[in-house]
């Protein structure tokens, strides 16, 4: 009897189609969830998924009725996530459907910044110092209370429901910070953000800055214990002002007794949280006095960055993986040959994309396997600390991790973007 799942996928994910990819490679039927319209999400095509069910995402515990109800004529086995806010829905119907997946509560906190801070903290597990103010107080008095507190710049603001580095900016003075704290004020403001009904929607972050290279860790949880996937190293410094990724390599170059130490503190953390069954994406910075959490999301990597890696002799996704596992299934081989790298191409300013060059030319540079330009000509670009896209990704693939990394740079250097400026809005 063929298996079924249900994809969680909204409009803007880049996993559908590697998770439709997976599921057909296992012999499994993909029931696409997604926030599409009814009548765009009828239009997906069937020999892609096993049909579609439109869901509003910015309501959890509709969503969640919804798919509970859609089960009862057509019964699903598991139910994946590719995002932070799916990872709440995909907990609250499993659980209610008794499949395989996290609490409602961990997967809801670990999704809040606040939250996953406080339970952290609590565990004694190492992360910045932190505290939660309301959108709208006034930036002097933040930091007239943070220097009551002892606090010290640098420090770094960030929403509390926002991915991809959106919003997270560094102030290193009390000038800086009232600048920083307007601009994540005005982001706040704008339609999609002011829509979110979770009260920490509407709050600010305040964190300690924690110095150090950072790496990020992509691992699975199966009843509470950490199988770690990879470790990815980020070469590039992230020490702000904004804190756009770039660069991800696997495996990691840092000493083993220090990678080790990283994946404790992640386990750790994760536990903290009550996160128990499924992915988890793990950033964490090297600080002088060892590994600082930053993150710990229930979900898979992001973006298209879960192509560089490739598991076992039959070179398995990651998707894939994560599919076993919600169905109960042998994960299969883990190990990984050579290195492999991604980098995600950052948008250099705002305005409306217009040519694209040079895409061949970053092909053909040695050990790159792929460009995949997702931006398209006539969009308009947003960068960070607004935006939460990027212009595509380059990946790579070769022997050792600095080789990768010098074609990613090579292939990087070969892209031209054509980027018009928006005319300024009139007053």
């Amino acid at each position: 009897m063929t298996r079924r799942v249900l994809v969680l996928s909204s409009t803007t994910s880049y996993r559908t189609d590697d998770f439709m990819r997976a599921a057909a490679k296992l012999g499994v039927e993909a029931v696409l969830g997604t926030n599409r319209c009814h009548e765009l999400a009828e239009l997906w095509p069937r020999e892609a998924f096993g049909g579609s069910v439109p869901i509003e995402f910015r309501q959890e515990a509709d969503a969640a009725d919804l798919i509970v109800h859609e089960a009862a004529t057509r019964p699903f086995d598991a139910i994946i996530a590719t995002d932070d806010p799916t990872a709440d829905i995909a907990a609250r119907a499993a659980e209610r459907l008794g499949l395989r997946g996290n609490s409602v509560g961990a997967a809801h906190t670990a999704r809040n910044k606040r939250l996953m801070r406080e339970a952290v903290a609590r565990a004694g597990v190492p992360c910045p110092r932190f505290a939660a103010f309301a959108e709208g107080d006034d930036p002097a008095r933040v930091v007239a209370e943070l220097r009551d507190a002892g606090w010290q710049f640098p420090v770094v603001v960030k929403p509390l429901l926002c991915s991809a580095s959106r919003g997270v900016m560094r102030a290193d003075s009390p000038a800086q910070f009232a600048t920083v704290w307007r601009r994540l004020q005005q982001l706040l403001q704008t339609p999609a953000l002011r829509a979110v009904e979770d009260p920490d929607g509407h709050r600010i972050l305040v964190e300690s800055f924690v110095p150090g290279i950072e790496v990020a860790l992509e691992g699975i949880l199966r009843d509470g214990a950490l199988t770690t996937l990879a470790l990815f190293d980020k070469p590039d410094p992230l020490d702000g002002p904004f804190f756009e990724e770039t660069i991800y390599v696997t495996p990691s170059r840092h000493a083993p007794p220090l990678q080790r130490a990283v994946e404790e503190a992640a386990g750790r953390a994760a536990a903290a949280i009550g996160l128990a069954n499924g992915p988890i994406h793990a950033e964490l910075r090297l600080s002088p006095d060892g590994p600082v959490v930053i993150e710990v999301a229930a979900r898979s990597i992001g973006g298209l960055c879960a192509r560089t890696l490739r598991f076992g002799l039959a070179g398995a996704s990651l998707e894939e993986i994560v599919i076993r596992h919600a169905l109960d299934l042998e994960l299969g081989a883990l190990d990984r040959e050579g290195a492999a790298g991604v980098m995600m191409i950052p948008i250099p300013a705002g305005g409306v994309l217009g040519d694209i060059a040079g895409v061949d030319d970053a092909r053909a540079v040695p050990l790159v396997e792929d460009v995949q330009v997702t931006a398209r000509p006539g969009e308009v670009l947003v960068p960070l600390p607004e935006g939460a896209a990027y212009l595509g990704f380059i990946f790579a693939r070769g022997d050792a991790p600095a080789a990768v990394e010098a074609a990613l740079r090579e292939a990087h250097a070969r892209l031209r973007f054509g980027i018009t400026p928006l005319l300024p809005k009139l007053a």
